[in-house]
């Protein structure tokens, strides 16, 4: 038992450096291709059975320390990227414009680049962040979640429906298998303190608090919001941005009283991701649209979209037109 100790300790200690030694890539921006789509399943199965190991063999109280100093940066981050399109509009202008780097004083390869909007916008999330960290309250736990949701869904792109429908299948039998078939995904929900899910109060003293997991905000919302490109590709009112949000809200219901039914956790995803995607292929269905939703490609829509536009002439330059017409003449 000391030696797997011992091994969870330096696993704990290498997951908490790691990110002072390995080089990010800087661009969170994400487009998801099919081969990420077909190992997300995987890597979250490994990722959420080391956290169970995690806490099986070492002190939950250690673990929930590492995380909330880790979460404390994060959420700073989250919230003051939130934050930032509020406030930077009373900011001057250049305040936005140019960056500040800063070096790390032991790990010269390791940078930080920030503007002084982003300082500023820092501060009420720095002074949150301490609440949160000192109290540990709901109300904390659930603004940091949704600000963790707004950006996930924010920098992550499917590109694609066939994509979407890929992950979201994937992440169908993934939820099933590690409720319904082992303790493992209810027992790390439990032990993670951590704004990792949205915490509702409940009248139960047995169970004081009923939770849904950030997973089951952002992988449909990030299918929700490529619904929401395709209608602005099309030109469309929000067509399938509705039927896509109503199916969410339908699955989340469903969740919800089934839970309540059965008195047990549910895996939400087993209701999400039928109604989001059946509401969308009835939409497309009911207005003969299969194939232009089926072969939409966000990276050819932007493709389209530079090659179509033109830059405007400079004095002295002349169309290809003009010059045909003068020829005739």
């Amino acid at each position: 038992m000391k030696i797997c100790e011992r091994v969870a300790n330096l696993a704990l200690a290498g997951l908490t450096l790691a990110p002072l030694v390995l080089k990010v890539d800087p661009n969170l921006n994400e487009t998801m291709s099919k081969e990420h789509a077909l190992r997300f399943p995987f890597v979250g199965s490994a990722v959420l059975l080391s956290l169970f190991l995690l806490f099986k063999f070492l002190s939950k109280d250690l673990v929930n320390d590492v995380l909330t100093c880790y979460f404390f940066i994060l959420g700073i981050i989250a919230l003051s990227a939130t934050l930032l399109p509020a406030i930077d509009r009373f900011l001057p202008k250049e305040w936005n414009e140019h960056s500040i780097v800063w070096h790390f004083p032991y790990f010269h390869s390791l940078e930080v680049e920030f503007t002084k909007s982003q300082i500023v916008a820092a501060i009420p999330g720095t002074f949150f962040c301490a609440w949160y960290a000192s109290q540990k309250h709901w109300l904390a736990n659930n603004i940091l979640g949704l600000a963790f949701c707004i950006q996930g869904i924010e920098m992550l792109s499917l590109g694609s429906f066939k994509i979407g429908a890929i992950l979201l299948a994937g992440l169908f039998v993934y939820d099933i298998f590690w409720v319904f078939f082992t303790p493992v995904m209810v027992s790390v929900a439990k032990s993670f303190d951590a704004p990792i899910k949205l915490l509702f109060p409940t009248s139960d003293s047995a169970r004081p608090f009923s939770m849904l997991g950030l997973g089951d905000i952002v992988i449909p919302g990030i299918f929700v919001a490529l619904a929401l490109r395709f209608d602005v590709s099309r030109g469309q009112e929000n067509r399938y941005f509705r039927s896509a949000f109503l199916g969410y809200t339908v699955g989340v219901i469903l969740t919800i009283i089934v839970m309540n039914w059965f008195q047990a956790g549910q895996p939400a995803l087993l209701y999400i991701v039928p109604a989001v995607i059946g509401s969308v292929a009835v939409c497309c269905m009911w207005n003969g649209e299969v194939k232009p939703l089926w072969e939409f490609d966000e990276s050819k829509t932007a493709a389209d979209s530079s090659v179509g536009h033109t830059t405007p002439l400079q004095d002295g330059e002349s169309s290809a037109g003009d010059a045909k017409s003068i020829k005739k003449m």
